[in-house]
């Protein structure tokens, strides 16, 4: 199996055609340009040196699907069980963490109230700012979060965190519309 680098615009119309969990890129390719294995190849000439190099493909590692996973979060048995707002927005939050640590961290750096800080790599910190906010440790994370707030406050969150990692918007509006 070979790898091959493409855009994030060109990745998310790619992605944009899955029809099920687990499908494929290769496959979703396979079906939009009806291409089936054993066909045979049209050898198309190179035009020139730069059309040659196009035709090498570069092999590179391609981080892991972003949107496919919180797609799949969606989906998931484990999120539908969730009877309780707190209890998906933990989940969700578990999940961005765990997708880009990094972002993550950038996202929740900018983020607080009024009064209270909203995330801290301790239960002390978010006490200390904050009277009633029911700190809980954000699962698979060093994080902490204020968990007294109304499901609103938790859909503002998660849309902040959302967009600083670049998210789609829709998919952004699906996940705050699921909470």
């Amino acid at each position: 199996m070979k790898t091959i680098e493409v855009d994030e615009e060109l990745y998310r119309y790619i992605a944009s055609h899955t029809q099920h969990i687990g499908e494929s890129a290769s496959d979703i390719l396979r079906r939009m340009l009806k291409f089936t294995a054993g066909q045979p190849l049209r050898a198309v000439p190179a035009a020139s040196a730069q059309s040659a190099e196009q035709d090498k493909i570069v092999a590179v590692s391609r981080p892991r699907d972003r949107v496919r996973a919180v797609r799949e979060l969606l989906l998931s048995d484990e999120y539908a069980e969730q009877n309780k707002a707190v209890n998906r927005f933990m989940l969700v939050l578990s999940t961005l963490y765990t997708l880009d640590a990094a972002g993550f961290a950038t996202a929740t750096e900018a983020l607080h109230g009024r009064t209270r800080t909203y995330f801290a790599g301790d239960q002390q910190t978010l006490l200390a700012n904050g009277t009633h906010t029911k700190p809980k440790h954000v699962p698979g994370t060093p994080y902490w979060v204020i968990t007294n707030t109304n499901t609103g406050r938790k859909r503002s969150m998660v849309e902040h965190i959302m967009q600083a990692m670049q998210f789609p918007a829709e998919l952004t509006e699906k996940v705050c519309g699921t909470i």
